[in-house]
């Protein structure tokens, strides 16, 4: 949960370029796109992460209650400041970006306290929800969180934070209860092989011992494999206005459908049309 500060340009765009543009600044990280996501549904999702009590803290949690997001257990960290994402979009997509999420990584299994705390849930009485995993965790974190008691009996849904943190959900894989989303270059990093589709890469991460997973290539085909079957579905064809948070408008809306009773295929076009709405710009997902 943190500011996403993002420079988008109408114009082709590499390194060095000069270009005019527009810069926001809206709420942001991982976990914080997909809660916005989810309330976009009528879901009521809470959020756990660490907000710095810094002015842009009180601003980012205002922010989320104006949205009508369930901040009460976050934990507020006097000493971190509120953590914040830079991204560079040109004509053809992500040029770009830094996340500064050091603030998450030092909060450590703090931000996990209403789990075992009694708030929502204790190592006797587990949570058994649905969690939206956000992969900026530190590997060490998500190894925890791998074998704890307190997710064993959770709905666990995970995505990497981005392909540069992929490799930190290993530990996860082998998680009977999860759920993984992941990109084609998430996929590759994690199984240190090349893939030509989304389907290839679904079916090889279940091999390596996903229980279920679901992989987006862009605009190309989409996959959802488990052990059982491997369906897929191609995304509507958009031109594309923004990159970022697609990804996890993408999970929000999959997850959501799922909620309303949605399955296979039909959740997976459901996701893969948000996904596609709020690519083009003409939805928030």
């Amino acid at each position: 949960m943190l500011w996403d500060v993002i420079g988008r340009s109408t114009r082709a765009m590499q390194a060095g370029s000069d270009v005019p543009g527009r810069i926001t600044r809206l709420p942001g990280g991982v976990a914080m796109n997909i809660a916005m996501t989810l309330r976009r549904f009528d879901l009521h999702p809470a959020l756990l992460s660490v907000v710095g009590q810094d002015p842009e803290g009180i601003e980012l949690i205002k922010a989320a209650e104006v949205l009508d997001l369930n901040t009460n257990f976050l934990y507020r960290s006097d000493d971190l400041p509120t953590d914040q994402y830079m991204a560079i979009e040109g004509s053809k997509g992500m040029i770009a970006a830094i996340a500064d999420a050091h603030s998450l990584e030092a909060a450590g299994d703090k931000i996990l306290a209403p789990l075992k705390n009694g708030r929502l849930g204790t190592t006797e009485k587990p949570f058994e929800g649905l969690i939206a995993l956000d992969g900026n965790l530190t590997l060490a974190l998500l190894a925890q969180i791998a074998t704890s008691p307190l997710f064993k009996k959770s709905d666990l849904r995970i995505a990497p934070a981005s392909p540069g943190k992929a490799e930190r959900l290993l530990p996860l894989l082998g998680h009977k209860g999860a759920t993984l989303y992941v990109n084609v270059e998430e996929a590759e990093l994690l199984c240190q092989q090349n893939f030509s589709d989304a389907q290839m890469a679904a079916q090889t991460l279940v091999a390596r011992g996903s229980s279920r997973v679901l992989v987006t290539h862009g605009p190309k085909v989409a996959a959802l494999a488990d052990s059982q079957s491997c369906v897929s579905v191609a995304p509507p064809a958009v031109i594309a206005s923004r990159v970022t948070g697609a990804g996890d408008t993408f999970m929000a809306a999959h997850i959501a459908a799922e909620l309303r009773g949605l399955r296979g295929v039909a959740a997976l076009q459901s996701a893969s049309n948000a996904a596609a709405g709020y690519v083009s710009g003409k939805s928030e997902g």
